[in-house]
């Protein structure tokens, strides 16, 4: 079994996969608009353009999304997407890429489990955590 993030935006689907392949090093990037699916003719012109299905690799987990097909999706509620990493530099790096035009409610630091750790919610709306853990004792 995986379980796998599947996020919804209003519009920003294909923007925001290509500002998270950017930052997450994401490989296999497929985005695919509802204008080039089986149900193009179901969506009028308005829609055309968002995304039905949005899917890259980020190491070994799956991030998918899509656009919500009727304007007004709801904000991003109770989860975050948690990003675990394997440096403190890593950590840094990831957190200031993902974070840049988005809100910070707390800042990366050092915590009593973290080597690194901070949360933040992007510019598409998406509630993020990135954490390195502290090694084992």
């Amino acid at each position: 079994m995986r379980l796998n993030p599947y996020l919804n935006f209003d519009g920003r689907c294909a923007e925001a996969f290509a500002f998270y392949a950017r930052c997450l090093n994401g490989q296999n990037l497929a985005v695919q608009t509802f204008a080039q699916s089986p149900m193009a003719d179901q969506v009028g012109p308005e829609g055309r353009d968002k995304v039905i299905h949005a899917r890259m690799n980020v190491g070994d987990t799956v991030l998918m999304g899509s656009d919500s097909p009727s304007s007004g999706s709801s904000a991003a509620k109770g989860f975050a997407v948690s990003l675990s990493v394997d440096s403190a530099e890593e950590a840094e790096r990831v957190f200031h890429a993902m974070a840049e035009g988005g809100q910070i409610q707390m800042p990366i630091s050092e915590t009593f489990w973290a080597v690194r750790f901070g949360m933040f919610t992007d510019r598409f709306g998406i509630p993020w955590m990135v954490n390195c853990e502290r090694p084992a004792a």
